[in-house]
């Protein structure tokens, strides 16, 4: 099949030309294996680092050796969870024994690789080997509490064995550790006991199976050969496309797989080709796009209202899978500490002058008009009246949540009331007690707790965020004027990125502008962002220092649940939801919204939120 060269790529003109030499199908038939024509996707990523799922870890390579692989748990598309008999994955089913650390995971005995060879046991066992070896550049080792020569990971998967070709034994869990955090072992070397860990499971799903007759030929168990040959790409894969062809600075192109048996839409791959385009940035991606010479592509938030409604294209929309927020340091920003001592407890962290009150936190949410920086959309007729930073194309936040995940916490905005913000604040001794417009501290808790001479001092801050990101660059300058109105002095400044994160690790900073992106499937557990032993100065992500015992507990009760009932776990997330929503350590601020265009010629495209891709195997790209 002839792949779709680099020298067509030059214009428009020879893309349509190309488009015009196919032959025409009829929609009900179906374009037959192979037929349904080439799919034109823009890269702003630059070249791919690997085509290899077990050293891969940047978006470009995933993208890539996404389509030739499969998961052993795949994530169903329609709800976004891991669950058995998932098209794309090699699971049937699995139980948990009573102590809920023991998964026994069953596979489907009905995929083949491309040359026939059985999917079994082995090709997991193998890829978990390799990257359990601690030889590789693998940034998968995380899945496994310790590698093979005992270095700590701190991951969920303790052990795994081969029951037999189509039945995998996992221990899961967190071993019990001394006051030092050390695992509590027996003589022979095994852990005295295991908690069970519900999060523990998606860790499985870290380590991508490959064909093991292919990869223990090549590369034996001289596992770091793998880092040597990035681009090795077997014989033998499985999934919608295969046979990458890479031309560094221009492209990759896939071809179709043949005998693909999770397919969606027909009993056969359609596309003839799909080809990952580089392209310098969002601009000209959106551009080409416009022009034709794209298939598919996101569409970036200040482009969105010109697009939306125009019949060329066919849309999809939903909310980005994290959010933008302002985090408040809690902790003293003169004295940065870890949030746990060397023994693994909590250690007094000192405390902000103005946001180690809670209630002064709450307070703001109240000064600030969430509503307004989302905005509205302009009118549909006259295509004016946009408002907000987001004009209309994002939602407000409320909490640690994914708006696409399974647990709705059903809480409502703060409202927009700066009377209601300044009573607040006068209770938490913040008054403009001299009248010169700004608010002091008039019996404030850091007056009273640690150092009288704070009294009198002005609410003053800084507020940082990166440049170059305009919507957070606007909802900066928002906050400041918004507060200011108030008589709150916020010294508000865009810095490097690099910068940013520095100053962000190092917890000496008053409050930070930045956003969350979220994982799949979404972990509502944030220990790693709220919590002392996500506090590690320089490291961390709790570079709040925020820390609840109460919503600490609920986490572990949802974490450690025997069974993982999932609507047990719902209830308690969505109380350490409403906790953190109570405490406000950040201000949340707005989710983004994600637009999803492709040409009104690509028949069977059905988008679902996160994963619009989901069929691209059933596409078929209708000539004129």
């Amino acid at each position: 099949m002839m792949r779709f060269s680099k020298f067509i790529l030059v214009s428009v003109i020879a893309v349509m030309a190309l488009s015009l030499a196919l032959p025409a199908f009829a929609q009900d038939d179906g374009p037959g294996f192979g037929g349904g024509g080439v799919i034109l996707e823009g890269n702003t990523g630059g070249d791919p680092s690997t085509f290899n799922p077990l050293i891969g870890s940047d978006t470009v390579s995933s993208n890539i050796y996404g389509q030739m692989y499969p998961a052993i748990v795949a994530l169903d598309p329609t709800t976004l969870e891991e669950l058995p008999n998932v098209a794309g994955g090699m699971a049937a089913g699995w139980e948990y024994d009573e102590t809920g650390t023991v998964v026994t995971m069953y596979l489907r005995d009905d995929i083949f690789w491309s040359d026939g060879t059985p999917i079994t046991a082995d090709d997991y066992i193998w890829a978990a080997d390799a990257v359990r070896s601690g030889e590789t550049s693998s940034p998968r080792t995380s899945a496994f509490y310790e590698l093979a020569d005992g270095t700590f990971q701190g991951g969920g998967v303790i052990s795994y064995e081969k029951v037999d070709d189509y039945t995998i034994e996992f221990v899961v869990g967190t071993p019990t550790t001394d006051d030092e955090g050390t695992a509590l072992r027996n003589d022979d070397g095994s852990f005295q006991e295991i908690q069970p860990n519900c999060v523990a499971f998606s860790d499985i799903n870290d380590v991508t199976p490959v064909p093991v007759h292919v990869y223990n030929d090549v590369f034996g168990t001289d596992y770091a050969a793998m880092d040597s040959d990035p681009f090795f790409v077997p014989p033998a894969t499985f999934g919608s496309f295969t046979d990458p062809f890479f031309e560094a600075g221009v492209q990759v192109s896939l071809l179709p797989q043949a005998d693909y048996p999770d397919t969606t839409v027909y009993d056969y791959v359609a596309p003839e080709e799909y080809v990952y385009l580089n392209v310098p940035d969002s601009t000209v991606e959106y551009e080409r796009f416009l022009s034709g010479e794209l298939t598919i592509t996101g569409i970036p938030s200040e482009r969105q209202n010109e697009l939306r409604g125009d019949e060329r294209f066919q849309i999809f929309e939903y909310s980005q899978n994290g959010y933008t927020y302002m985090g408040y340091n809690t902790a003293d920003p003169n004295n940065p500490i870890d949030g746990l001592d060397e023994n693994a407890q909590p250690q007094e962290q000192g405390l902000h002058p103005i946001f180690g009150d809670v209630r002064v936190r709450r307070a703001l949410a109240h000064a600030v008009d969430t509503n307004a920086m989302v905005g509205t959309g302009p009118d549909a007729e006259t295509g004016e009246g946009a408002t907000g930073i987001l004009e209309g194309n994002g939602y407000v936040g409320v909490t640690h949540n994914s708006l696409i995940s399974w647990v709705d916490p059903e809480l409502e905005p703060y409202e927009f009331n700066t009377e209601l913000a300044l009573e607040l604040l006068a209770e938490a001794g913040w008054s403009d007690a001299n009248g010169d417009g700004t608010l002091e501290c008039t019996g404030c808790l850091y007056a009273t707790e640690v150092d009288p001479e704070f009294e009198g001092s002005p609410f003053e801050f800084e507020l940082l965020t990166n440049a170059g990101n305009v919507t957070r660059e606007r909802a900066g300058q928002t906050i400041r004027d918004q507060l200011g109105d108030i008589g709150v002095v916020v010294n508000y400044e865009a810095i490097d990125f690099g910068t940013l994160v520095d100053e962000l690790l190092s917890q000496t900073f008053d409050a930070i502008i930045i956003g969350w992106n979220l994982g799949l499937p979404f972990d509502p557990d944030g220990r790693w962002a709220f919590s002392a032993q996500g506090d590690r100065v320089g490291a961390g992500f709790a570079m709040t220092s925020y820390n609840n015992p109460e919503l600490n507990a609920l986490w572990e009760e949802a974490t450690t649940l025997l069974g993982c009932d999932r609507e047990e776990r719902r209830g308690l997330y969505q109380e350490a939801m409403r906790i953190l929503y109570e405490d406000q350590p950040y201000m949340w601020l707005y989710a983004s919204n994600v637009m999803v265009a492709a040409q009104a010629n690509v028949q069977n495209w059905d988008p679902l939120p996160v994963v619009w891709s989901w069929n691209i195997d059933g596409w078929n790209i209708l000539q004129d």
